[in-house]
């Protein structure tokens, strides 16, 4: 009953903070991720099929890259938090028998928590390092890009700038609907900050602990092609390794693609972690 009232309190403190200018906001989901394992009724883990973007890693359903840290550990989540890890794994084989070096993990609220239109914002801290590549994201059930997909954070390791990001029909891929925010000067990706998007029929605005990033609008999305974002998305964590987008900022080829020598030390150390605090949606009344 006591932890009951405290996750109300709880909710009901960061539903003012976060959406103070939103009164009359009602809660469609909130996880706190306060422990002691993920709540499966609203989270999936996924596994690894096929792997996109020529990223470096396996994800597996494994407490080794998934679980919650309190107390010190949590470094300052008064609740908890969800630890996703990145592991030196060599040689890991998934069940299609392919080979990874690295596991790591990726989780997705897909046909449990879905919404359309909203206000949706997540607390993380994030480890930095050339070739990590955490997300915060939406995207839409169905083929992609067609579904829709909305990138409310991603970092590629560089602690100075996340970017925000939608990909859609004729916008994908290196889609012209990209944004890259700097942080103001003395924070970086390593610090604890609130990543969100406001998400109505006709815009989606983002921001960073509050203040507004990039807004991108209908019209500027049909200028390319049909605008995705009409129907329910799902929410998704994951830490990926490597890959293109990475490749493209810091044109490392070695010892892995997209991935520097002194990033490959910190996952060998078991420094590379993201730190999820909280995750929040809301809609207007």
């Amino acid at each position: 009953m006591k932890r009951s009232i405290i996750a109300q309190l709880s909710l009901l403190l960061l539903s003012t903070l976060c959406f103070g200018q939103h009164k009359k906001a009602d809660t469609v989901f909130f996880d706190d991720f306060n422990g002691p394992k993920l709540d499966r009724s609203k989270w999936n883990v996924e596994i690894t099929g096929t792997t996109v973007n020529d990223e470096q890693q396996a994800y597996v359903d494994s407490s080794a890259v998934l679980y919650f840290v309190h107390g010190k550990a949590a470094q300052g989540a008064r609740n908890g938090a969800l630890v996703i890890k990145t592991i030196y794994q060599p040689g890991y084989k998934s069940k299609e028998n392919n080979k990874y070096d690295f596991i790591s993990g990726r989780i997705n609220s897909s046909k449990k928590v879905e919404f359309t239109y909203g206000t949706a914002t997540a607390r993380m801290k994030i480890t930095s390092g050339a070739g990590l590549w955490p997300a915060f994201w939406a995207l839409g059930e169905g083929n992609w890009p067609d579904c829709g997909e909305i990138d409310i954070m991603e970092t590629v390791g560089d602690s100075s700038w996340i970017s925000n990001a939608l990909h859609g029909p004729n916008y994908f891929g290196n889609t012209p609907l990209v944004y890259r925010h700097h942080f103001p000067d003395h924070k970086i990706v390593d610090q604890w900050h609130t990543y969100s998007v406001d998400w109505t029929p006709e815009h989606l605005i983002f921001k960073t602990d509050g203040i507004i990033t990039y807004t991108v609008t209908r019209p500027m999305v049909e200028k390319y092609g049909r605008w995705a974002f009409d129907d329910p998305k799902f929410l998704i964590f994951n830490f990926a390794l490597g890959g293109g987008y990475p490749n493209a900022v810091n044109k490392f080829t070695t010892p892995y693609y997209g991935l520097s020598q002194a990033t490959v030390d910190k996952i060998k150390a078991g420094k590379a972690i993201v730190l999820v605090d909280w995750v929040l949606v809301t809609k207007n009344k």
